[in-house]
C-alpha cells in the first residue's frame, strides 16, 4: 500500500529543569510512571485538515476496543488491538473522536491478484492526504493479512499516518504493515459486496477507486 513520501520535519523536544534554592541537599525527586505506553507522533506537511496530536503518554496498552466504521448506510464492526499496536489504536481512536474520517470517500481498491483491500482515510481521496503527523511501525515481523484484518497503509518504514484498509479476501502482503485489529464476518461479507462492483483502475498499479463509492459517515466507540 502506496502513497507520496513526504518530508517530514522533526519535532523538537525540550526540557525543563528546576532551580532548588534550599542550603540542604534536596532528596532525589521520584515521580510515578504513568501506566501505559509512550508514542511519539512527528508533525508532517500533508495535513488534510487541522487536527490536534493524540496523546503520547499514558496510552492504554492492554486488551482490545470495541469500534463502528459507519460506512455508507452499513455499520463494520472493528475490534482494535490495544495491546500488540497501542500508538497506532490510539492514533486512530484519536482521529475518530475528532471526526477526521467523517465524511470521507475510501479512495482504493484491489481487486487481485493476490491482494484484497479498501484503502481508507484520506480526505482528500487522492492516496496522499493525512492528518499533519506520522509515528513507528508497530511490527512482529511475523504479520500475515487474512480476510478481515485492519492495518496501516503506509509510504515506507515509519510514515505511519492516518490511512488504513482492511482485507476483504485473504491477500499476499510482506509484513511491512501495522495490523492494529480485524473485522467480523460480516464485516467482511460487506466489503466483499461493494467489491463485486470492481474499480475504475485509475492508480497506476491497475487498483482504483470503488465503482461503488464507500464513504466513512463516523466512526465511533461500540
Amino acid at each position: 500500500m502506496t502513497k507520496p513520501i513526504l518530508l517530514l520535519p522533526m519535532l523538537a523536544s525540550v526540557a525543563l529543569l528546576a532551580a532548588c534554592t534550599s542550603t540542604t541537599p534536596a532528596a532525589p525527586a521520584t515521580t510515578a510512571a504513568a501506566p501505559g505506553a509512550t508514542c511519539t507522533y512527528e508533525a508532517t506537511a500533508d495535513a488534510a485538515s487541522k487536527v490536534e496530536l493524540p496523546p503520547t503518554s499514558g496510552v492504554p496498552n492492554t486488551g482490545t476496543l470495541a469500534h463502528t466504521l459507519q460506512l455508507n448506510d452499513t455499520k463494520i464492526a472493528l475490534t482494535l488491538d490495544q495491546e500488540r499496536t497501542p500508538c497506532t489504536v490510539n492514533s486512530f481512536v484519536s482521529l475518530a473522536r475528532q471526526g477526521f474520517f467523517d465524511g470521507t470517500s475510501c479512495h482504493r481498491m484491489v481487486d487481485g491478484p493476490g491482494l484484497f483491500v479498501l484503502q481508507c482515510g484520506d480526505p482528500t481521496g487522492t492516496g496522499s492526504g493525512g492528518p499533519g503527523y506520522q509515528f513507528a511501525d508497530e511490527l512482529t515481523g511475523t504479520e500475515t493479512y487474512p480476510a478481515g484484518t485492519l492495518a496501516m497503509a503506509n509510504a515506507g518504514p515509519g510514515t505511519n499516518g492516518s490511512q488504513f484498509f482492511i482485507v476483504y479476501a485473504d491477500s499476499q502482503l510482506p509484513p511491512n504493515y501495522t495490523v492494529f485489529g480485524h473485522t467480523d464476518e460480516a464485516g467482511i461479507k460487506t466489503l466483499v459486496t461493494l467489491a463485486k462492483d470492481g474499480q475504475d483502475g485509475s492508480y497506476p498499479d491497475g487498483s482504483g477507486k470503488p465503482n461503488h463509492p464507500a464513504v466513512i459517515t463516523a466512526v465511533t466507540p461500540g
